[in-house]
């Protein structure tokens, strides 16, 4: 598993598993002089851990981030950044029979091929969702990077659970209510409505899929590296590392693949003397570089694969049908846990490709 790192300036790195003693992220080039501690981090977990309400896992984590380097009298060294989360709250032989019954939709079978059984199944180990916690510690560091060089904000919302979707895309000024309710949706009326789809789905011993949408605003004109480190490119991979991620779109996504040109084109304006655009299919990246317009992009949750229904599988050793039933507790929907994570690594690709363009320096003043 050697592709635990992420960035090129601002590099991000993940270690641990689900049901180890710890999980922890590593921040190798986040600038010195950035104050930060570890409340900072604790507020973004927070709003991911587990065990909050009764439409997510109710495994209970409390989360505390601890700082171990990186950080002296609350502002960045310039240092290497480590911080760990002490795993306590494990239940590991929920995942006894799962060692040669691979759960269908999970990575059990891959990673059993893979790495000849001695990869760690406890939990999902490295394949789990319970890793996206050190994507929020990285990501932590990198928002507040972003906000206090460059003013940029990221937020990110679940727009749909199942076939419940808001009508409407989100504006800035509804960030504050994004965290209101369970499934962190600013509509209170269309939250109840997936609130009701995903306890649903839990109480039928099943899962739902949904889509988390990112608007990040203020960010400058020319971030990212075409052919392949375009901002697309690099957002998209990050995106891709979270478990469970089946698709990611800019702008008008699959829907401008059914317009005409003169339908999907942003036509240029000028306003308050700046050079914007009337429309912004384009999610405020053109050729792989932002544009200075809003980054608008939407991330597709496939259905959690651990559900307590039963599923036809095989026996690994004796290459027989078996049946399986996944027991311990797990989310009917992983989508209201899911924007901290989003905004995580939209901000820590984006936190790279500042510094690598030169809008952030590498000392804070």
């Amino acid at each position: 598993m050697s592709s635990s790192s992420i960035g090129q300036r601002f590099v991000f790195t993940s270690f641990g598993e689900s049901h180890g003693r710890c999980i922890g992220a590593t921040v190798d080039g986040c600038p010195a002089g950035l104050q930060i501690e570890e409340k900072d981090i604790q507020v973004m977990l927070d709003l991911r851990k587990p065990g909050q309400s009764v439409i997510t896992t109710q495994r209970k984590e409390d989360d505390k981030v601890e700082i171990l380097s990186g950080v002296y009298k609350g502002y960045t060294t310039g240092a290497p950044i480590t911080m760990i989360i002490w795993n306590k709250d494990q239940h590991s032989k929920d995942y006894d029979n799962l060692t040669l019954k691979p759960r269908p939709g999970h990575s059990d079978y891959p990673a059993y091929i893979k790495y000849k059984g001695f990869n760690d199944i406890r939990g999902g180990g490295r394949f789990s969702g319970r890793l996206t916690a050190t994507f929020v510690m990285a990501g932590a560091i990198a928002r507040k990077l972003l906000l206090k060089t460059l003013g940029v904000e990221t937020f990110s919302y679940t727009c749909q659970v199942g076939n419940i979707k808001m009508k409407e895309h989100a504006m800035l000024k509804m960030k504050n209510s994004v965290y209101n309710n369970e499934v962190r949706c600013p509509d209170p009326k269309i939250a109840d409505k997936m609130r009701q789809t995903i306890l649903s789905a839990r109480r039928s011993g099943d899962s739902v899929g949904g889509v988390i949408e990112s608007l990040t605003v203020n960010l400058p004109v020319g971030l990212g590296e075409p052919i392949f480190g375009s901002l697309e490119s690099d957002l998209s991979k990050a995106l891709f590392s979270i478990p469970a991620v089946k698709g990611v779109e800019f702008g008008s996504g699959f829907h401008g693949s059914t317009l005409h040109g003169s339908e999907n084109n942003d036509e240029f304006l000028i306003k308050n003397g700046k050079i914007q655009t009337k429309t912004n299919n384009a999610g405020g990246i053109l050729g792989g570089i932002s544009t200075g317009m809003p980054i608008v992009l939407r991330v597709a949750f496939k259905p959690a694969s651990s559900i307590s229904k039963k599923q036809q599988t095989v026996d690994l050793k004796t290459k027989k049908p078996a049946s399986l039933i996944v027991q311990g507790r797990h989310d009917p929907c992983v989508v209201p846990r899911a924007p901290p994570v989003v905004d995580s690594l939209v901000s820590v690709v984006l936190a790279d490709h500042a510094i690598r363009a030169g809008f952030i320096p590498l000392v804070i003043r």
